[in-house]
């Protein structure tokens, strides 16, 4: 009898996208010690990017890159506001 063997295929760059993504973003919450998750969220996006370029798990790279931009805009728009707000 004949095994057969399935592998089933994965995309590590997608889900190390989701991780550095959910990560990035849920420290980035925390103020003062968020801007040193700046790393992890251009890294999720990055990840995320190479991620897509396969044709399975395309929605775990998509999300890397929602929540690194999330995080990025989240940090960045804040800061903005502050100041526009301080220039009144």
């Amino acid at each position: 009898m004949h095994e057969i063997i399935v592998e089933k295929e994965s995309n590590g760059m997608a889900v190390t996208a989701l991780v550095l993504g959910i990560v990035g973003l849920v420290i980035g919450l925390i103020p003062f010690i968020g801007w040193f998750m700046l790393p992890l969220w251009f890294l999720a996006i990055i990840f995320g990017l190479i991620g897509r370029t396969k044709h399975y798990q395309r929605g775990m790279a998509n999300a890397g890159i929602i929540l690194g931009l999330i995080a990025v805009i989240y940090k960045f728009g804040f800061w903005v506001l502050i100041f526009y707000l301080g220039s009144l």
